[in-house]
């Protein structure tokens, strides 16, 4: 067990302490929808059902990640919340099986996703703040429940949405949690929050780690990073996308390959970023050159 403020967390091992004590670097996965796509997979209802459904396919995604570099592969929970899923599954069900087909993959750690619910909160929306943390809590408690090693919540937009979905991960489960938002050009969310409002926010909460992912590529992002980097102490975690998308015969491509992705993500490195993966438009050709990287820090 470990600490982070008042609350003792479950670590999972050496290593991961010294990820949460900055005294060791991170790799995560790149997307799961993007891979989804390239492998031709489909689903009746939310892609969270594929865990259900293929899970060997799945898990495929998840080892392709694992022999690239990836020491954390990020279970295919992101909408696996009671409202988005309808009564089709269950929150536990969904939760259970994707961290079987994360485990199955042999990465060291499995990260229990869980991303926005897709809904404006009060005043802006008609979810109350009450029900968004019950949606949360459910899907944490899921997430603990099936044996996940940490809690990532991530893309989030709103301060409010973003401090439900955290307390509850907090109150519902003894893992660390980690939690990004996505950031616009201008340097804040599309609800107006800046990177120095998430440090303040995410502080306050006591994240094990916190920073941004999607939205633009990792040379954009860089100077938000800075931002948190100068804000924080918490390990600042960085997930870019592959720059922006474009739809080329039918098909969506990204402006930014591995290499150019994994030099800009070694800028981050360098500026004292110590937690990175990828997001939209990443692949494991992508996760092959950021492990490089981290390798040749390492040497």
């Amino acid at each position: 067990m470990g600490a982070s403020g008042n609350r003792c967390v479950r670590v999972k091992d050496e290593y991961l302490q010294g990820v949460l004590d900055k005294r060791e670097r991170l790799l995560f996965d790149g997307a799961m929808g993007t891979m989804i796509q390239k492998n031709g997979l489909v689903s009746t209802g939310p892609l969270e059902l594929l865990c259900l459904d293929e899970p060997e396919a799945v898990t495929d995604i998840h080892r392709a990640y694992v022999q690239a570099g990836s020491q954390v592969v990020t279970t295919n929970t992101f909408g696996a919340n009671a409202m988005k899923l309808d009564g089709i599954a269950s929150v536990d069900d969904v939760y259970a099986a994707a961290v079987a087909c994360a485990r199955e993959s042999g990465a060291r750690y499995v990260a229990a996703d869980i991303g926005p619910l897709g809904e404006l909160l009060d005043p802006y929306g008609d979810i109350t703040y009450d029900e968004a943390y019950g949606l949360f809590a459910e899907a944490a408690r899921a997430a603990g429940g099936a044996g996940a090693d940490l809690v990532i919540v991530e893309t989030m937009t709103d301060l409010t949405e973003l401090t439900a979905a955290v307390r509850a991960a907090l109150d519902s489960t003894d893992l660390p949690v980690f939690a990004t938002m996505t950031f616009g050009e201008g340097g804040r969310t599309f609800m107006g929050v800046s990177p120095e409002d998430a440090v303040e926010t995410l502080e306050e909460l006591g994240v094990d780690a916190l920073g941004i992912n999607c939205s633009l590529g990792p040379e954009s992002l860089l100077p938000f990073a800075q931002t948190m980097l100068d804000a924080s102490e918490k390990p600042v975690i960085v997930q870019a996308n592959a720059g922006l998308p474009a739809v080329s015969e039918g098909e969506t491509r990204y402006s930014i390959g591995p290499a150019e992705y994994a030099a800009a993500v070694r800028r981050m490195l360098d500026a004292g970023v110590t937690i990175v993966g990828g997001c939209c438009g990443t692949d494991p050709a992508y996760i092959e050159q950021l492990s490089k990287a981290l390798s040749e820090l390492d040497a």
